[in-house]
């Protein structure tokens, strides 16, 4: 439904994603909100995985594709393609035609906030930024604070930052930060939360998606999978959690735990924490006898991957079985849905962002165990809709508190469900209503 302008009248906005577009869910909900409520949406960034299907089909969305440059060693790289994502983004800003407002995210900063800012004062739109955490800080991470390239990339992100027509960031606490360090007094706060895709699955919506997922996965696969039981000519299908018999569906006895995690495999996210808590789950399974298996499933691409996956090789675990799959936009919902607890590692460079993971889980209905740093009490409050740690000891306490005789411990499922309940009061309100009482006003001028 067109609410904003008729179809004649409608406007049109670019959202600058100098980065990919697939993987930037909260731009991608920007687009949509833009896009139903009347405007013309034009999606510019890389397409290195596949954007959601509403983005593809959506009549009044289109995506122009910047094209990367990859060369030389990494010095030599960087300067080039911050050279080359100047010119390409400048270029293509221009050709793509006339419009009445500029979207970017932030980050990263250079060459995206320079470029829209110049790009904004000539074609006369309007500058807005996303503030989803600050360039410079992830820059500080791999050399220092005090680098003289962090301080020029910090006071041209402050410098261009400052200058924006509104400013959108996603938490409190940065909105804080933005008027008492950045001289942006105009910011409004936009949480995340999570797209209708994300919902808590039936039993037989589960049992489904294990089937579904034991074809490309065979450990999520029983060795009773579509065994006939004798004398009885009934058919059950069997999935590691579940089993189906005469078009019933029930969860296994003698199930394991099941756990997810996503990343993007950077250094802001500590995936040695999950290994040293997994290494004393199963020395606290050997030792207890009263926990379940362990199947703990980590998604996401990214640069340190292959040095978990030798970590976890090495590691020989007997009763903690890792997968690290790609999984579809479409899937990965599923898969976070059947999960029985999330776990999330991100840390924040600046502390001041919120992590995206939890709110899907969220949305998903499961409760979370996440690490706690400057802001994260904005959304995970710690024993209420999920656990909050700063160790992997600390996390491998509440890995064994939560599957302590599961699935049979009364008292742990009591805590599950209040939590759950918790999460679903937290999922009443969507994206669009929040888009729609907080940024929709930028776009009606």
């Amino acid at each position: 439904m067109i609410t904003m302008a008729s179809e004649s009248e409608r406007k049109v906005v670019k959202v600058v994603v100098l980065g990919d577009i697939g993987r930037s869910p909260r731009m991608q909900y920007h687009a949509l909100s833009l896009a139903n409520n009347g405007l013309e949406v034009n999606i510019i960034g890389y397409l290195e995985s596949k954007p959601l299907r509403e983005i593809i089909e959506h009549p009044h969305i289109t995506i122009t594709e910047l094209q990367p440059i990859n060369i030389g060693p990494r010095l030599v790289r960087y300067v080039a393609k911050t050279i080359w994502q100047t010119i390409s983004l400048l270029f293509t800003l221009v050709i793509t035609g006339k419009c009445h407002y500029v979207l970017c995210q932030n980050p990263p900063a250079i060459p995206t906030l320079p470029v829209c800012r110049i790009y904004c004062l000539f074609s006369k739109a309007k500058f807005i930024i996303d503030w989803h955490n600050y360039a410079y800080s992830i820059m500080a991470m791999s050399l220092s604070p005090d680098n003289i390239f962090v301080r020029i990339a910090r006071f041209i992100e402050r410098f261009f930052g400052q200058s924006a027509d509104h400013s959108i960031c996603v938490t409190y606490s940065m909105k804080e930060d933005l008027i008492m360090n950045w001289n942006v007094h105009n910011a409004t706060v936009l949480y995340d939360r999570p797209p209708k895709i994300f919902k808590p699955l039936t039993l037989q919506e589960k049992h489904d998606w294990f089937v579904e997922l034991s074809k490309t996965y065979p450990g999520f696969a029983d060795t009773g999978h579509d065994q006939l039981n004798e004398g009885s000519g009934q058919t059950v299908v069997k999935t590691l959690f579940t089993e189906e018999s005469n078009g019933v569906v029930q969860p296994r006895p003698n199930r394991p735990g099941l756990i997810i995690s996503s990343t993007s495999w950077t250094p802001d996210e500590d995936f040695g924490l999950l290994m040293e808590a997994l290494q004393l789950y199963e020395t606290s399974y050997d030792l207890t006898q009263t926990l379940p298996k362990l199947v703990c499933v980590i998604t996401g691409k990214g640069p340190e991957k292959q040095r978990y996956l030798d970590e976890i090789e090495r590691r020989k675990w007997k009763n903690i079985q890792v997968y690290t799959p790609w999984l579809e936009a479409a899937d990965y919902p599923k898969m976070v849905a059947s999960a029985d607890l999330g776990v999330c590692l991100h840390t924040s460079s600046s502390g001041l962002d919120l992590p995206m993971k939890v709110v899907d889980m969220f949305g998903a209905g499961l409760p979370v165990c996440a690490f706690d740093f400057l802001c994260l009490d904005e959304l995970v409050e710690d024993g209420v809709n999920g656990y909050t740690f700063r160790s992997s000891d600390e996390l491998s306490k509440l890995l064994v508190s939560w599957f302590l005789n599961f699935p049979d411990n009364s008292r742990q499922n009591l805590i599950a469900e209040r939590m759950r309940k918790e999460i679903a009061t937290f999922r009443e309100t969507s994206w669009e209503d929040n888009w729609n009482l907080r940024v929709k006003k930028f776009f009606t001028s």
